[in-house]
């Protein structure tokens, strides 16, 4: 596990707590209630790796013996209340009034909190304002959205989101420990924010796949896309590789695996350019066909510019797979360039990078060798690890602020 400079004291207290759950078991976090704030929640259409880092660490909260409520946003038909595997769900609010709703919530049940996490998706949910003065609040960021506000959004209302995510956060959370999943994203927190709280890494986990049957009966290599079809990931530079490696790679096929919005727009896609035969969308798939697709693939492809990590690279690296990714904050530190995938650089294409990836592994032996560094890489993290860290990162908190919890 990585830990900034800052934290490396409250890092070391981590093994206590760890171990005497393993052997002695002990749940140090007894009667603590928790409040995880995410803007979605697993179980949604757009749900992604953020979504996953917080239901991850809040079930490993729940088996250290705390009370977990995961407060969200609520999709169309979603319940507003249930319990799902012992932690409450409280779903509020579209992706626009859940910045309001949530706060709310947290006022009117702030003394039923003893801890909060506080996930800034771009927009935080301003949680030290209604807690009070003593609840410990932790400040989870993923990365920077400036970019991406301006990417997608009016310039207006771009710049407003930077303000926000800014010199508003920015003050807000200067006295919040701060945690973030890679060491690119602490740099850019510092950077382009000017970040003044304390900040602490812990990367994601990934979990052990389920070992499934391989696809089979294709004439060539595969390249396979799992993730959200979400605009900001950029799948069209995926699907287009279809076409401009077809000439060299004519038994090259595209998978791409996965729900979200962008789905019609990328099957218009594949029609004009007349991919049908080359690229298949299969939507949502359950976990072994996924990894099973996955699995047989000779690429795990990512054209996303905008990452904290890149979770889908660990898996794909868990199965053997290694990925194609830009040089962007995140999945700088998720793909090890030249050992467990390639890095496409300033100046390169994406399907120069990727014909590239495809030549040196058309040889068993470098393939059969990164494989390995794959799965090695992908070995070192998991849940568990990243629960372990928060739970330390939590009980330090509620000791400095004078708490019983021992």
């Amino acid at each position: 596990m990585v830990f900034t400079g800052e934290h490396r004291g409250e890092a070391a207290q981590l093994a206590a707590p760890r171990t005497r759950g393993e052997e002695g078991g002990e749940r140090p976090l007894t009667g603590v209630r928790i409040a995880m704030l995410n803007f979605r929640e697993p179980r949604q259409s757009t749900a992604g790796g953020a979504e996953e880092y917080a239901w991850q660490v809040s079930r490993h909260l729940l088996a250290q013996g705390a009370s977990v409520v995961f407060v969200t946003g609520r999709q169309r038909g979603q319940r507003r209340a249930e319990v799902l595997e012992d932690i409450e769900l409280r779903r509020m609010g579209n992706p626009y009034l859940v910045y309001l709703l949530v706060p709310l919530w947290l006022l009117f049940h702030r003394r039923s909190v003893d801890a909060v996490i506080d996930t800034m998706n771009g927009i935080p949910f301003f949680s030290p304002l209604v807690v009070r003065r003593h609840t410990p609040v932790l400040c989870l960021v993923h990365h920077v959205h400036n970019r991406q506000f301006h990417a997608f959004l009016p310039r207006w209302l771009a710049r407003i989101g930077c303000f926000v995510e800014g010199p508003v956060a920015r003050l807000l959370y200067r006295r919040c420990l701060t945690i973030t999943v890679s060491e690119s994203s602490a740099l850019e927190l510092r950077r382009k924010l000017r970040w003044l709280a304390p900040i602490t890494v812990v990367p994601n986990g990934c979990v052990e796949p389920v070992r499934s049957a391989r696809e089979s009966g294709q004439d060539g290599p595969s390249i396979v896309y799992a993730g959200r079809l979400v605009g900001h990931k950029r799948i069209e530079r995926v699907v287009d590789l279809a076409a401009e490696l077809g000439e060299a790679w004519p038994g090259l096929r595209v998978h791409v695996v996965g729900r979200g919005p962008e789905h019609g727009p990328l099957a218009r896609r594949i029609a004009a350019m007349e991919l049908g035969g080359r690229v298949e969308l299969h939507g949502f798939l359950p976990e072994a066909r996924k990894n099973a697709l996955l699995g047989a693939a000779r690429l795990n492809v990512t054209a996303s510019e905008f990452e904290g990590w890149g979770l889908t690279v660990m898996e794909a690296a868990a199965l053997g797979v290694p990925t194609v990714a830009y040089d962007v904050a995140g999945l700088r530190d998720s793909v090890r360039d030249g050992v467990t995938g390639w890095l496409v650089r300033d100046g390169e294409s994406l399907a120069d990078v990727v014909e590239r990836a495809l030549k040196e592994l058309a040889d068993p032996d470098r393939r059969a060798a990164m494989a390995g560094a794959c799965r090695a890489w992908a070995a070192e993290f998991t849940w568990n690890r990243t629960g372990a860290s928060i739970t330390g990162l939590i009980l330090a908190k509620l000791q400095d602020r004078g708490g019983a919890y021992q």
